[in-house]
C-alpha cells in the first residue's frame, strides 16, 4: 500500500494541510472544552483577523477577550491559524489562506469557516442568512465587475489555480497566472461553505465538534464500491452536490467551469516529469472520444495519492519504456471521484495510433476486462467530460465516442468496459473503408 505521511517534518504546524489544520483545532477544542462549534469558529475568525462591516452585517459583531465564551488560543498556534485562514494573494503570485485537502483540492479556508459559521446561526426553521454572499457571490460579483471594467476577456475573469511546491509537506502555493478576485482556492472554498453551512443549518442537531463535522467532509475514505457507496456529504462529490442545491443558474463562465465541468487534477499536482521534446498542437474542436483502460494499474485508484502514484508509473512507462514524449492519455479517471490531466485539451496525445489528431483519449485506470467501473466513475466521463469539451467547444456537438480495439488490434478497453460503452448515446460504429459513424 503507498502511503504518505503529513506528519513526519520536525515542525507540522509549517505544513499547510486540511489534515494539520484540523489537528490543530482539535488542540484548541480540548483546550476549550466548554465552548461549542459556534464559539470555536468565531474565535479563530477572531484571531485571524477576518472581520469586516461586509461580514458583520450578516454574521454579528465578535466578542471581546472578557466575555466567558471567548475562545482561548495558546500564542504558538496563533501565527498557523491566521496563516492558514486569512487570504491574501502576494505579488510574487503566492496565494496564502489556503490549504492542501486529502482528495488533492486546495482550499481557502476563510469562504469555508463563513459558511459553516453562517449555518451554525442558522433559523430553528433553517434559513441561513447570507449563506450565498459570505461564501461565493460577493467574490465573483467582484471578479465579474473587476474584468468588465477592465475589458478583459471574460474567461480571465476565474482563478487561475496554482501548485504546491511540495505535495506531501505543502507549505507554499504558487498561483499559474494572474489572480482574479475569485481565484481556484476561493470558489472551492466557497461551494465548500455552502455545501457544509447548509448541511449544518438542517441537521436536526448540531455537531459537536468543528474538528469532527471538518473530518466527515473531508476525510471520508472510499471503499470497494467507490463513489457509488459513498455518502452525499464529502468532498469527491462537491461539484455534484453544489449543482444539486443550486437550482438556478448563474453567471455562464461559473456554471461552466465549476458546475457542468468536472474537477481536473492538474499535472503538478500528481507531480508530473516534463514533456519531451515539441508538443503538436491540437486543430479544435476534435470530432472523437477515445476510451481506454490501463490494464496497467490493475486496481481502481481510490485516493488522491493512489491515483497519482499511478500516474506516475504510467508516465514513466511511456516514457521510459515506449520511448514517448509523454503519457499518451489526454485526461485519465480514477475511481476517487477526479480526472487527472495527461496531455490536457491542446496537446496532440499518443493513445489511439492513427487517430491522435482527430480526438482525445480518456482511460479508465483499472482492468476492464471482466469488471466495469463505478457508474459515478463512467459518469464523470460520459457526462461531465462530454458536456464540459462540447460547450467549451473542445469536441464538435455531435462527436462520436469509440473503444480503443475498433480502431487499433487490441483487446483495450477490456470486454465489459467496451460492452457497456456501446450502448451509450454517442458510441459509433466506425465503417472500416471510410472511417465514418454509421
Amino acid at each position: 500500500c503507498f502511503k504518505f505521511s503529513f506528519h513526519s517534518t520536525e515542525n507540522h504546524l509549517k505544513i499547510i494541510h486540511m489534515d494539520d489544520f484540523i489537528k490543530v483545532v482539535e488542540t484548541i477544542e480540548l483546550e476549550n472544552y466548554l465552548l461549542d462549534p459556534l464559539a470555536v469558529v468565531k474565535g479563530l475568525r477572531k484571531a485571524a483577523g477576518v472581520d469586516t462591516p461586509f461580514i458583520q452585517h450578516y454574521l454579528g459583531y465578535l466578542s471581546d477577550d472578557t466575555e466567558p465564551h471567548h475562545l482561548v488560543i495558546k500564542p504558538v498556534d496563533t501565527g498557523y491559524i491566521t496563516k492558514v485562514i486569512k487570504h491574501r494573494v502576494t505579488v510574487l503570485g503566492v496565494e496564502e489562506g489556503v490549504v492542501l485537502t486529502a482528495d488533492g483540492t486546495t482550499v481557502a479556508l476563510s469562504p469555508l469557516l463563513l459558511g459553516i459559521e453562517a449555518g451554525l446561526q442558522s433559523t430553528p426553521l433553517g434559513h441561513v442568512r447570507g449563506l450565498y454572499p459570505l461564501t461565493l457571490t460577493k467574490n465573483l460579483g467582484l471578479s465579474f465587475f473587476h474584468h468588465a471594467q477592465s475589458k478583459l476577456p471574460a474567461s480571465s475573469s476565474l482563478g487561475p489555480g496554482g501548485c504546491w511546491d511540495n505535495v506531501t509537506a505543502p507549505q507554499v502555493f504558487t498561483l499559474s497566472g494572474v489572480a482574479s478576485f475569485a481565484t481556484e482556492a476561493l470558489i472551492t472554498g466557497g461551494m465548500d461553505g455552502v455545501i457544509v453551512g447548509k448541511h449544518v443549518a438542517e441537521r436536526t442537531s448540531r455537531p459537536l465538534r468543528l474538528s469532527g463535522l471538518l473530518k466527515e467532509y473531508y476525510n471520508h475514505q472510499l471503499g470497494i464500491g467507490g463513489l457509488d457507496a459513498a455518502p452525499a456529504l464529502i468532498s469527491q462529490r462537491r461539484r455534484t452536490r453544489f449543482r444539486k442545491l443550486v437550482k438556478q443558474k448563474g453567471l455562464k463562465e461559473f456554471v461552466h467551469s465549476y458546475m457542468d465541468c468536472p474537477a481536473i487534477i492538474p499535472r503538478c499536482m500528481w507531480e508530473a516529469k516534463p514533456y519531451r521534446g515539441i508538443p503538436t498542437l491540437l486543430s479544435l474542436p476534435l470530432s472523437f472520444l477515445f476510451i481506454h483502460h490501463t490494464y496497467e494499474p490493475s486496481q481502481p485508484c481510490l485516493t488522491f495519492y493512489q491515483c497519482s502514484r499511478d500516474m506516475r508509473a504510467m508516465q514513466r512507462f511511456h516514457q521510459d519504456d515506449r520511448g514517448w514524449d509523454d503519457i499518451g492519455y489526454s485526461f485519465v479517471a480514477g475511481s476517487d471521484g477526479y480526472l487527472y490531466e495527461g496531455r490536457g485539451w491542446h496537446w496532440q496525445g499518443a493513445h489511439t495510433k492513427g487517430y491522435n489528431s482527430k480526438g482525445y483519449g480518456v482511460s479508465f485506470i483499472g482492468d476492464y476486462t471482466s469488471s466495469i467501473p463505478s457508474q459515478s466513475t463512467m459518469d464523470l466521463v460520459r457526462h461531465q467530460l462530454a458536456k464540459c469539451a462540447t460547450d467549451g467547444v473542445k469536441l464538435v456537438s455531435d462527436f462520436t465516442i469509440h473503444g480503443h480495439r475498433q480502431l487499433v488490434s487490441t483487446s483495450c478497453p477490456g470486454d465489459a468496459l467496451y460492452n457497456k460503452i456501446k450502448g451509450w448515446t454517442q458510441f459509433g460504429v466506425r465503417d472500416e473503408v471510410t472511417g465514418v459513424k454509421l
